[in-house]
């Protein structure tokens, strides 16, 4: 299930690197007791969406939004609960309107965009790593990654797999900061090969790691 949240447009330009905001926001509406601060995350959500960009920073417009995905319907109602009781967001800005998205009907073999850059960190010789999307091994660590979480959602997870398409589009990686934390990312679309289920899954939780932190949202 999916939440669409319209936000104000506010007088303040937003940083670039905005993540922690939002990841604190959707906490905040999760309240107390909230057992997915920290643990693996079978949830998304997406960047804000239909922004202005400048040099400093980017600016909120009319049609600006952003999603949030989930696999537990119970998280996206317990979501809404938090945002009725205070839709007050970041920067000043405030949830204007909500819309419920219910999963789309998925073939076995779908091709998305990505909401958010797809980050996949592995660690090597106690050393961590950031894999990008022309490494050899992408694919296998994306497949590994969504399959922990439909065994930890008690879904099968056999003959799934995730790859970036890069035939697609134009890829690229970036670095972004999260806390000050530099993450080397992908924005390049995936392709999801399995049951409708499964890809329904990981159209709910993203894919790569640190979904609940804002990365591989799928569009």
């Amino acid at each position: 299930m999916r939440l669409y949240l319209n936000v104000s447009v506010n007088k303040k330009t937003i940083p670039f690197n905005y993540q922690q905001h939002l990841t604190a926001a959707i906490h905040k509406w999760i309240g107390e007791d909230n057992k997915y601060h920290g643990s693996l995350s079978l949830f998304s959500f997406s960047w804000l969406q239909n922004v202005n960009t400048n040099k400093t920073g980017i600016k909120l417009t009319q049609n600006s939004h952003f999603f949030i995905s989930a696999f537990n319907n119970f998280l996206i109602k317990r979501i809404l609960k938090g945002i009725i009781q205070d839709p007050s967001f970041c920067f000043k800005s405030y949830i204007t309107d909500v819309q419920i998205l219910e999963n789309p009907r998925f073939s076995n073999n779908e091709t998305f965009l990505v909401a958010s850059p797809v980050f996949i960190k592995r660690r090597f010789e106690n050393k961590e790593k950031h894999i990008t999307y022309d490494n050899a091994r992408s694919s296998e660590f994306l497949t590994e990654t969504l399959k922990k979480k439909l065994t930890a959602a008690k879904l099968p997870s056999k003959n799934v797999s995730v790859e970036f398409n890069v035939m697609h589009a134009n890829p690229c990686t970036k670095v972004i900061y999260y806390n000050d934390v530099g993450n080397k990312v992908n924005i390049c679309p995936v392709t999801v090969k399995g049951t409708p289920e499964q890809i329904a899954f990981a159209w709910n939780v993203g894919v790569g790691n640190c979904t609940g932190i804002g990365f591989g949202a799928l569009k």
